[in-house]
């Protein structure tokens, strides 16, 4: 069944043709999405042309009349009141289907990064903890600010929704995270409950189930939820969670962006880079034809490789380890160095960093150097969010391949080579002094962080 005034765009095949049973079987799929309303409309009339649309309109403005979120008063005077409008958006699931259903005061609102997400991913997976996910309902609408009502839109309103979420976690039990304000943990009779929020997603997951099945139930008694089950879908990450571990990947994604620009039917490449390409980035405010090209065959190369992803190993050891790595003078422009560096928890890659260096540096030391500094910074933040998780870390071993870096770290003598570097980048050597981390040396071949300082050849890059 097609609705009156359904976008010609939006039907598949031609309109003029006769059509049989066997391409409408053929095209179930495609038919099926269309009854969910899979467009997504630029504006209100456009919306009210749509039966799905007008209920799911109706259901919000029920939402501000059940929270009882405003009343109609006059205006104070000298004051314009905030216009407001409809924004629509379908909520899409883990393969691209749509699911149904400057007088701001502080407006901060933490969210979990995603290195975060994939910490809690790790160590959920290394204790077999199944992670399930939630939704609150109109989140915004379930918080007071100081003045008026929490309303969508407000710059407040996501610190007011999170102060309101908090509130209610601690008051059920929980301990917030001392490093990470999204992470919430509960120990109860020996059992462990965790909850990582994105504004109004969130997941959770432990080792007991009734005590996750408790938790999601004093949410719904508390806020009207809505229970997605086992988690599947977040933050553009799929994420599927069997027997022996975790895969994460961004299929939908790529599948998405290379549609977007126009490369979906283009010539797959089996290396993003050419040898003599790198930091794309540089050029973003002036690019050429030749750089369009090389965006292009990043694109081709997400076409060779859609399924890749992360594995996250069930029972796998939660040891902490960090490669850092750095070319030399390796752009042709400034002679700036490029930082490469890689964190993982037990087998797990879980963050990693690839950034021109600000300074130009006089030698390979220098620039390795800087890099090994900036995988220490990264290891200690770390090393403090596990400790909330009950994870203690003695000397984390830092690889580095550059036996001259080791040395500077190691021992404070001041080098020829090395008198130039600025004093911001000692503190390497003061947390070495101090046990925190351990460099060691790693062979080039066994360097992880190579990747991320410059465009490997195709038999090195495999690896």
């Amino acid at each position: 069944r097609f609705r009156h005034n359904h976008p010609p765009h939006r039907i598949i095949g031609d309109l003029h043709q006769h059509v049989t049973r066997s391409s409408v079987n053929s095209l179930a799929f495609f038919s099926h999405s269309a009854y969910v309303a899979s467009f997504e409309p630029q504006d209100v009339s456009h919306a009210l042309s749509d039966p799905y649309w007008v209920n799911t309109m109706h259901e919000e403005l029920e939402n501000f009349e059940r929270i009882h979120v405003w009343d109609l008063v006059e205006p104070p005077p000298n004051c314009r009141p905030i216009g407001t409008r409809w924004v629509f958006k379908n909520k899409h699931g883990e393969n691209g289907m749509v699911k149904k259903g400057i007088d701001y005061e502080e407006t901060f609102a933490p969210i979990a990064s995603l290195e975060a997400i994939r910490i809690l991913l790790a160590f959920a997976t290394s204790k077999g903890f199944k992670l399930q996910q939630m939704d609150v309902k109109s989140a915004f609408l379930n918080r007071f600010i100081e003045k008026e009502e929490g309303l969508h839109g407000l710059k407040q309103a996501p610190r007011a929704w999170y102060a309101r979420l908090k509130s209610f976690l601690l008051k059920f039990g929980f301990v917030m995270g001392s490093v990470d304000k999204t992470l919430f943990l509960l120990s109860h009779s020996g059992d462990t409950l965790i909850v990582q929020i994105y504004v109004d997603d969130i997941i959770f997951g432990g080792s007991s189930h009734a005590l996750v099945s408790s938790f999601a139930k004093q949410m719904s008694r508390e806020f009207e939820m809505s229970l997605m089950g086992e988690l599947q879908f977040f933050l553009r990450l799929q994420i599927k969670q069997g027997l022996e571990g975790t895969f994460v990947h961004q299929a939908k994604y790529t599948r998405d962006i290379l549609k977007k620009f126009n490369m979906g039917d283009s010539k797959p490449m089996t290396t993003p880079m050419s040898t003599n390409t790198a930091l794309m980035r540089m050029k973003m405010a002036s690019p050429r034809t030749s750089h369009r090209q090389a965006v292009k065959r990043i694109f081709r190369y997400l076409k060779f490789t859609p399924e890749l992803g992360l594995c996250y190993s069930l029972g796998s050891s939660l040891s902490l380890r960090g490669f850092s790595d750095a070319d030399h003078v390796g752009c042709r422009i400034d002679r700036k160095s490029t930082s490469g560096t890689c964190q993982l928890l037990g087998t797990s890659l879980v963050s990693w960093f690839s950034c021109k260096q600000a300074s130009v540096s006089l030698s390979t030391i220098e620039a390795e150097y800087i890099a090994a500094a900036s995988c220490c910074s990264q290891l200690l933040w770390m090393k403090a969010t596990l400790s909330d998780f009950g994870l203690r870390f003695e000397r984390i071993p830092l690889l580095v391949d550059s036996t001259s870096a080791i040395s500077i770290a190691k021992n404070p003598v001041l080098h020829s080579r090395a008198k130039q570097i600025d004093v911001r980048f000692h503190f390497l050597r003061d947390h070495y002094e101090k046990g925190n981390i351990d460099l060691v040396h790693v062979v080039t071949q066994n360097q992880l962080a190579d990747i991320f300082t410059k465009p490997l050849e195709f038999g090195a890059f495999p690896k």
